[in-house]
């Protein structure tokens, strides 16, 4: 297929982006439900814990010298500090995993840092929902889940243009980050999975247990 036929060339790494991980992001939708993370303050802090760790894994990128040439306002990004105070007010203990970014560079960062941002993009209903179902705000167990002080719309158009510029006009380079984009996205998914599944094998036996008769 050459470039006057085939659909991929010309097209903006955004809309790429937006096209061609639908489904993984439809897939987060159907685990988040499944997860029901503001079922109470337990589910809820399983959620963050997750977060935290994506957040560390997306944060490390941050180094990258070509990273921020490619987003210069990265500083203003990131959510892992947010996540780890949360954690604090919640009385989580901070947890443990290897670093799942570790190696990864331009330009698969920016597939990272895609779901990151379309996550705190799309976080406005969550931290609602922290909100009134669990009591929480901005300054206390869902800072994480709070908007850039200069808003959700304004800093995700600001990354969205960023990834826009020619320099990502290959379609090649297009394919790097949109791998890593998936990466991410099952990186994601696989922490909720994990802690979501303790919790769940945890909540069988306490259920398990009550069943038993006393002794």
């Amino acid at each position: 297929m050459n470039a006057q036929t085939d659909p991929v060339s010309g097209s903006r790494l955004s809309q790429r982006l937006r096209a061609e991980t639908a489904q993984q992001h439809e897939r987060m939708h159907v685990l988040m439900e499944q997860c029901n993370p503001f079922a109470d303050l337990g589910h809820y802090a399983r959620f963050v814990a997750a977060q935290y760790l994506f957040q560390r894994d997306v944060e490390h990128l941050f180094h990258d010298a070509a990273v921020k040439t490619v987003v210069p306002d990265l500083e203003a990004r990131g959510r892992e500090e947010a996540s780890l105070a949360d954690l604090a007010d919640l009385g989580v203990a901070v947890p443990q995993s290897a670093l799942a970014s570790e190696g990864v560079g331009m330009p698969e960062a920016l597939g990272w840092l895609y779901v990151s941002e379309g996550s705190t993009l799309g976080a406005a209903f969550l931290f609602k929902e922290a909100k009134e179902r669990l009591g929480l705000s901005e300054t206390f167990g869902a800072r994480n889940l709070a908007a850039y002080p200069r808003g959700r719309a304004l800093a995700w158009r600001a990354f969205v243009e960023s990834l826009d510029a020619p320099a990502l006009g290959d379609a090649a380079i297009q394919d790097q980050v949109i791998a890593g984009a998936n990466a991410a996205y099952d990186r994601f998914g696989s922490l909720l999975e994990q802690h979501f599944s303790r919790s769940v094998e945890s909540e069988d036996v306490d259920r398990s247990e009550a069943r038993e008769p006393a002794l």
